[in-house]
């Protein structure tokens, strides 16, 4: 990294950031609610950290990821209720995803709800999310 780059790789939450969002199975979280945290994904545990979206980057993680799953929850959250173990890094196209490094409690937990897909196998977002 040159003088003339910015360090992308840990910024501050963007200022429109509100909520952020975690997919995940429903078996998964409900797992994590009996425990009261969730540790994430074998993908989250093996790249050390748990991947959230923002709202505008929702639909492009459901359709890398999920495509066609209709088992999945959507989680969302207060980045600020989440301190310093939030990084916003630079990931899928140079944009700043979310990432936590460390369990997500439930009581940080803002609301979670199903993503059933539509008629067109694509998944329905919930109310809320924008």
């Amino acid at each position: 990294m040159t003088d003339n780059q910015p360090d992308h790789s840990q910024q501050a939450t963007p200022t429109k950031c509100h909520l952020i969002f975690k997919v995940t199975g429903k078996e998964a979280w409900a797992e994590a609610e009996r425990s009261g945290a969730y540790a994430g994904s074998p993908d989250d545990l093996r790249d050390g950290y748990i991947h959230f979206s923002t709202a505008e980057q929702l639909a492009g993680t459901l359709a890398k990821y999920y495509a066609g799953r209709d088992d999945l929850v959507l989680a969302a959250v207060d980045p600020g209720r989440l301190g310093s173990s939030l990084k916003w890094e630079a990931a899928r196209g140079g944009a700043l995803f979310p990432h936590l490094y460390s369990v997500l409690a439930m009581v940080d937990v803002a609301w979670v709800r199903p993503l059933p897909l539509d008629r067109d196998g694509q998944h329905r977002l919930p109310e809320g999310v924008f």
